[in-house]
């Protein structure tokens, strides 16, 4: 892309962007959740090995992994079963 081509709109330049490999996003844009999302993440999370995005570190960790939304209230039963304050 050159200068003539690059976009400026607002706080958005576009000379910022860059190539993001090693990240990935899966969502439904409704907000519906589904099995077929944590599915779709772990596949893109197998896919991303190549970029090193594997937890080889067991000490630290490398952020590689999946974000999800988990209920507060199943969350505070499960710690409660475990005995977890």
């Amino acid at each position: 892309m050159n200068q003539s081509d690059q976009l400026q709109e607002g706080l958005y330049d576009s000379k910022f962007e860059h190539d993001a490999c090693g990240t990935g996003f899966i969502t439904n844009i409704t907000g519906k959740k589904s099995h077929k999302i944590i599915v779709d993440a772990l596949t893109m999370l197998e896919n991303m090995e190549h970029r090193g995005a594997c937890g080889c570190d067991p000490d630290s960790g490398d952020g590689a992994g999946i974000m999800l939304q988990i209920p507060h209230e199943f969350f505070l039963e499960e710690c409660m079963d475990h005995a977890l304050d």
